[in-house]
């Protein structure tokens, strides 16, 4: 099925798959009263939809695991504003979503998908390193390390922006979310390291790219809606801090491997 452009599978099909179709719907909502679930599906949405609400998901989040939380994918998408499961009625209706919540619903309920899963991906990550030449392979080693070094002391989370950073223009919109996620701009990061090469993103941890990478997006949006820059770098500040911190406790459970 397709929405917005984009190929979801039906979560009902699978589980129809693995119980009968009386259960279905109980299969999914199980799955998402997990707290585990929760935390993925918050964290794709914050990479993926600028729209989300960070605020709801985090009620959400804190409720997830206890005996009296209980949840529907409809009442998900409603609170959330999420884009990555949909709910269709009529003849072909049901709980659809997108193929990377699929595949992480699909390993929830199937043993057996899992291992499937976990060898294609294997598989594959051994044909791309065929095709990878040696400098390649070098290049790729040389940046990751430049990503992991310890170069530059920064807080796990952001610091929010101070009332006169938020009062100052900016020349480039690329300093505005410079100083969301780091607290300075490209020249002032310049000026306090003379020794480094490079560019303040050059050192920056994988966290903190995706973090700018989907703040990025979101600037664009408010740049289009006409919000002022100074209002812009508070929001942005905000979403930077929600982000990294849902981040860096995804890390801490081994959802995400830098």
């Amino acid at each position: 099925m397709s929405y917005n452009d984009k190929d979801y599978i039906s979560l009902t099909d699978m589980a129809n798959g693995k119980q009968s179709e009386s259960r279905a719907a109980d299969i999914i909502k199980n799955w998402l009263r997990n707290r585990y679930t929760i935390e993925f599906l918050g964290t794709w949405e914050m990479i993926h939809n600028p729209n989300f609400k960070v605020v709801e998901f985090d009620h959400f989040r804190m409720q997830a695991g206890l005996p009296t939380f209980v949840i529907s994918a409809t009442e998900w998408i409603e609170e959330t504003n999420a884009i990555g499961i949909i709910v269709k009625k009529g003849r072909y209706g049901g709980t659809y979503a997108f193929k990377d919540i699929a595949f992480e619903f699909g390993t929830a309920i199937s043993v057996t998908f899992k291992l499937y899963l976990i060898e294609e991906f294997q598989r594959l990550k051994e044909e791309e390193q065929k095709l990878l030449g040696w400098t390649a392979k070098r290049e790729l080693s040389k940046i990751n390390y430049r990503i992991h070094t310890d170069a530059i002391k920064s807080h796990l989370i952001p610091e929010e922006v101070t009332p006169s950073q938020a009062s100052i223009i900016y020349a480039e919109e690329a300093d505005v979310l410079n100083v969301a996620m780091f607290g300075m701009t490209a020249k002032q990061w310049r000026e306090a390291n003379p020794d480094l090469k490079g560019n303040i993103r050059d050192y920056a941890t994988i966290n903190e790219l995706i973090c700018l990478s989907n703040m990025e997006n979101i600037n664009a949006v408010l740049i289009n809606d006409g919000v002022p820059q100074g209002e812009r770098l508070v929001k942005l500040n905000q979403i930077a801090i929600q982000q990294m911190r849902v981040l860096e406790e995804s890390n801490n459970k081994g959802l995400l491997k830098q």
